[in-house]
């Protein structure tokens, strides 16, 4: 069992009191963090006792316990998944070599950029959503929220560990830079254009949280893959605490749907006018929402050709979305991927240099994850009777990254002119109004087991406890 030292001012399961250097640093650190913490964690909240999971160990099972700690008591630390004996690089020029315990000096500074970059939208999505706690839909909805904002946090602390350790001065000026900049701050935004965005409604945090933290998902499996062995380890086991994220997400959504489902059955209409004014929010709001999450995240993909790309996989950096499971050479120096061109006003496929592409490969893997919940959504409502169907858009529509950006390409994926575009944007993505009106049913639930009109409770407790648990005492 890889258990955690919660003796120690930092718990751990990296041996950190055998490493003077590194534990001084970090507590250093830790005082930053805290206070961070304080300025940008939920607004409100560091009085409250949370029911909130903490992981007691790095094992698949029996990894977390449960009870109630006020959060800025919560213990963050660092926590990797054992060592494998033996590891080898599986994958791009080193195939077949030891697994790297250090950073080999020619791929210090694109590590670095990796493990930065990552760290960076941790503490931004807390700060995105710092202000929901004040409109949750229930304590059940509140103590979801505060997990996922403590498990971001510890998150944070998986990246900054990694600079410490293994960046000297260079990692520790990163790690302060992380505690610096904000979410949508004009002079100092996070590094992510999808992480300066505002979630200012729950809706929106469900749509974040299932698709841009299933973004989340797919860069830690790639990175889980890494030739540089603790970050593979540090990521694997990021990866069991995201898995509640894109839970909260997908669920959240459902629960949206099957609250407007029975609204829409109890008064027999599909009015959007008529399903607002009853207080649940109508399918073709939902559907704009969905477009606009579903586009911004397909964007932080990046590029759909880059050198960058080829790079972190050919040094064994970066691998793909289940790099052991794929039948090829895993090198890819021939092979080919398919992408999309603009070409005389229509979209084309093209074949390149699959190397290249492997931003793109690895957003239609997230593109397929991503449509297998959506399709659970349209069973909710099918389950109910109903003629409507949520759909993801085409991969080109409102895109800012690559050779789509700018492009006018309409939820179907035709190309269209400008003059089109904005007939019918607001059919397309929320307009002001849709978000004010999403807005305006945004009012805090805390009695236990009442839930928000717009939404319907869930199924069953977090642990196993009655939905009407309280999740969160107030002091």
């Amino acid at each position: 069992m890889s258990s955690i030292d919660y003796s120690s001012k930092i718990p751990n399961n990296v041996n950190l009191a055998e490493d003077r250097t590194l534990q001084r640093a970090l507590e250093q650190w830790q005082p930053n963090y805290l206070s961070w913490w304080n300025d940008m964690g939920p607004d409100g909240s560091h009085g409250f006792d949370v029911y909130l999971r903490t992981a007691t160990s790095v094992d698949p099972q029996g990894w977390a316990q449960f009870g109630y700690v006020k959060m800025p008591e919560y213990r963050w630390g660092i926590f990797l998944n054992p060592a494998e004996a033996g590891r080898k690089i599986h994958f791009g020029d080193h195939l077949g070599e030891d697994a790297w315990q250090d950073v080999p000096g020619e791929h210090r500074a694109n590590l670095r950029r990796i493990i930065v970059t990552q760290g960076d939208t941790e503490p931004a999505s807390v700060e995105q959503q710092r202000h929901l706690g004040l409109t949750a839909p229930s304590l059940y909805d509140l103590r979801n929220l505060f997990q996922v904002n403590v498990e971001e946090g510890r998150h944070l602390w998986a990246m900054v560990y990694l600079l410490h350790k293994y960046f000297g001065r260079d990692g520790r000026e990163e790690g302060e830079a992380l505690l610096e900049r904000r979410s949508g701050q004009q002079d100092n935004p996070r590094i992510l254009q999808a992480f300066n965005e505002p979630t200012p409604d729950w809706l929106s945090f469900f749509m974040f949280t299932y698709f841009t933290d299933r973004d989340g998902k797919f860069q830690l499996c790639a990175l889980a893959e890494s030739a540089f062995d603790p970050l593979a380890r540090t990521t694997r086991f990021m990866l069991t605490e995201e898995a509640h994220h894109m839970f909260v997400g997908e669920s959240g959504v459902s629960r949206v749907i099957q609250r407007t489902c029975q609204v829409m059955n109890e008064l027999r209409t599909d009015d959007p006018a008529k399903l607002r004014a009853a207080g649940v929010i109508d399918l073709p709001t939902l559907q704009r929402y969905l477009n606009f999450h579903f586009s911004v995240t397909i964007d932080l993909f990046g590029a759909d050709q880059s050198s960058n790309a080829a790079i972190f996989y050919s040094s064994g950096l970066k691998g793909r979305f289940e790099e052991g499971k794929r039948g090829d050479d895993h090198q890819l120096r021939g092979d080919a991927y398919r992408i999309l061109q603009l070409r005389d006003g229509r979209l084309v496929e093209e074949e390149v240099p699959m190397l290249n592409a492997l931003n793109e490969v690895l957003r239609d893997d997230y593109i397929t994850d991503s449509v297998g919940g959506v399709s659970r959504w349209n069973k909710v409502i099918e389950k109910a009777g109903i003629d409507f169907r949520l759909k993801t858009p085409h991969k080109a529509f409102h895109r800012n990254i690559g050779s789509l950006a700018g492009i006018k390409v309409a939820p179907d994926g035709r190309v269209i002119d400008e003059q089109e575009w904005n007939a019918h944007v607001a059919e397309w993505l929320p307009t002001e109004s849709d978000r004010a009106f999403v807005a305006s049913l945004m009012g805090r639930v805390i009695e236990p087991g009442k839930y928000a009109n717009w939404i319907a409770p869930p199924m069953v407790g977090i642990n196993r406890q009655p939905i009407d648990f309280e999740y969160v005492r107030f002091n």
